[in-house]
């Protein structure tokens, strides 16, 4: 079984993981058949500095689904063990079946800071949700 994390605000992925309403959790069995889904609320702070790596670290959760977020807040939840793919974006729904069906993979960028308001834009023209397919 494995447990995947989405940063969610209005059933997308949010742009910005540490600025999420909550967490959505996801446990699927080794089919990809998903098999709970529960929310955790999210910390409303920085993301890096929020505990939230360690928290998720507790349910068991190893992949997080993710729009974007900074260096810190990638370092704290590879140290773990949660591997982040980001560039994520739309439905939840619609981005953790392209993630089981193997059709994502981490974009590698990163934001570099951390202002209010500040919001990530991974889309282009071909690629409108913002997936890195691979």
């Amino acid at each position: 079984m494995k447990r995947i994390a989405m940063p969610t605000r209005n059933g997308s992925i949010d742009d910005h993981f540490g600025h999420c309403e909550y967490y959505a959790i996801y446990t699927v069995d080794d089919s990809g058949k998903i098999l709970e889904r529960e929310e955790i609320p999210s910390p409303r702070t920085c993301g890096c500095k929020s505990g939230i790596a360690e928290k998720l670290q507790s349910e068991g959760v190893s992949v997080m689904l993710a729009g974007n977020m900074g260096n810190g807040a990638l370092e704290k939840l590879a140290a773990c063990g949660i591997e982040v793919i980001r560039g994520c974006s739309g439905d939840i729904e619609t981005v953790l079946n392209a993630y089981l069906d193997g059709k994502l993979e981490d974009s590698g960028e990163s934001c570099s800071h951390h202002e209010e308001g500040h919001s990530c834009a991974h889309s282009d023209e071909n690629n409108p949700e913002g997936w890195h397919i691979g």
